[in-house]
């Protein structure tokens, strides 16, 4: 019955996006050669970012010429926005470092602002940060899908006939992405931003380029490393996927039991404030409330400000606040509010939390329809609704919260195939790995993946601490005494580093 009532809407989709984007296409050199030996000698010409953040930093922003298909370079081009913080003492100058803020999808010109703060003055000293818009994202000729809503993932819902709404909708926005992008959506992957960024490198005249990723930005160092492992130099990973479980059902089935942890562990710290909260005295009251929401919205859709949310949603919503034990408020004072709003009063968003929502809900101030057309473009999803729906059913008894969300289908179920396989990572480039135990996006298993797949990587394990992204968002003595001196020195620690929070 459940394949009866997604069939036509899938069959219709998946043709469209494979006429809208073409398969005739010849796979990628890795080799800078003639003809493309003037993008890596290209001029740069630096400029003001308009940036408050990059401003202040005294950063300047230039935009690099790259090929949209690097197996045919003489064709179409774009540009990829690059900032520059120049390393604070010339004499001691080490070299350019480059970075990817996560997603995929992630803008990340401003990154470095933050990264930059974590570093010692003496680290800082020897580095030209690099922030990047990857192609495809922020400044950098942006793929743009007009999606109705912001944010690609969505919850299954509560029911099969929620799930067919799911399916239709997902199949809507890879139709969507099919129709404006054509056949560039094909050359927005991971393997293609790892090339701009040897482009990159030879435009700012370096032989090699030290690397800080975080979340995505680590299976993109990762890639960086295996295809270009001659010009790879200090590298950090800050939060890990696992390189071999990355993409659009691997990576984000792994969220599942992390994120029903996170919320065990908020459900103790909002039981313990039961008096200022109202949402139940145990952790089993507590969760049991998250829950009846979730079914309420299914029934009757909660309207919230200016935003209705429903079974499609509130999990997304609930995700999104668990990834720092820091949101802990936050997140209950919402769960708060929405139990109001489903009781018929009238509540209004705080003003970050109206922003979120508007992004997740309306697309505004824009989509971030790049992320699943990277992650689409660069593994293939299985077609069949009732796979999904099958592993839906059976993650609810263990993850009733999540395992709808993490289960789901997404648009890359009607995506074209990918222009080419995906990246086995597995070199020995020397890489120090940063990962917290609860990490609720990219967890530590996959961290611990990333570290055997890397032979030559050290792991700095931060223990019993719930947070994704550590060095530069979660100030941690040890943590970041690690990176610090590998940055400094080039030396990675003798042996992998366990450390506490302070």
């Amino acid at each position: 019955m459940l394949r009866n009532k997604v069939t036509m809407a899938v069959q219709a989709s998946f043709a469209a996006v494979l006429a809208g984007t073409g398969l005739a296409c010849s796979t990628p050199t890795d080799t800078n050669g003639p003809a493309l030996e003037h993008f890596y000698s290209q001029p740069l010409q630096w400029k003001s970012c308009d940036n408050p953040r990059l401003d202040q930093a005294h950063a300047q922003c230039a935009d690099v010429t790259v090929p949209l298909n690097y197996s045919a370079p003489q064709g179409e081009t774009i540009t990829v926005a690059i900032s520059r913080m120049a390393a604070t003492d010339p004499v001691r100058r080490h070299g350019v470092m480059l970075s990817n803020s996560g997603g995929p999808g992630g803008e990340g010109l401003d990154f470095m602002v933050d990264v930059g703060a974590a570093m010692t003055p003496d680290v800082r000293a020897r580095y030209d940060l690099i922030g990047i818009d990857p192609r495809g994202v922020g400044r950098s000729s942006p793929v743009d899908c007009h999606w109705p809503r912001g944010f690609g993932l969505q919850a299954a819902g509560i029911d099969a006939t929620s799930f067919a709404e799911s399916v239709a909708a997902q199949a809507d926005l890879a139709t969507r992405c099919a129709t404006s992008e054509g056949e560039r959506l094909r050359y927005f992957t991971t393997r293609n931003t790892a090339r701009d960024m040897d482009v990159i490198r030879g435009a700012l005249g370096e032989e090699r380029v030290s690397y800080y990723g975080t979340s995505y930005g680590t299976y993109l160092g990762a890639v960086f490393t295996q295809m270009f492992p001659e010009r790879s130099d200090r590298i950090v990973l800050d939060s890990s996927a696992d390189p071999d479980r990355y993409g659009p059902v691997g990576m984000v089935q792994d969220m599942g039991a992390a994120n029903e942890a996170a919320l065990d562990r908020w459900a103790d710290w909002t039981a313990a404030r039961e008096d200022e909260y109202h949402l139940g005295a145990t952790r089993q009251q507590v969760r049991d409330k998250v829950l009846e929401l979730i079914r309420r919205s299914a029934a009757d859709p909660i309207r919230f400000g200016d935003f209705t949310i429903d079974d499609h949603t509130l999990p997304v919503l609930l995700f999104t606040e668990l990834d720092a034990p820091r949101k802990y408020p936050t997140l209950a004072a919402t769960v708060g509010q929405l139990a109001d709003a489903a009781d018929g009063k009238t509540v209004e968003p705080a003003p970050e939390l109206n922003s979120a929502l508007a992004f997740m809900l309306n697309a505004q101030p824009r989509d971030n329809s790049a992320q699943l057309a990277i992650m689409c473009g660069d593994v293939a999803a299985p077609r069949d609704p009732a796979w999904y729906w099958g592993n839906i059913e059976a993650a609810r008894a263990s993850q009733p919260i999540f395992g709808d969300f993490v289960n789901n289908l997404t648009s890359c179920a009607f995506w074209a195939p990918p222009a080419e396989s995906p990246t086995r990572v597995r070199n020995s480039v020397p890489t120090l790995i940063v990962q917290s135990t609860g990490d609720t996006r990219t967890t530590y298993p996959g961290a611990v993946a990333m570290h055997r797949d890397l032979t030559a990587s050290r792991m700095v394990t931060l223990q019993d601490v719930a947070i994704h992204w550590i060095f530069g968002n979660y100030p941690n003595n040890c943590t970041y005494d690690v990176v610090n001196t590998y940055l400094r020195d080039g030396t990675l620690p003798a042996t992998d580093v366990t450390c506490h929070a302070d």
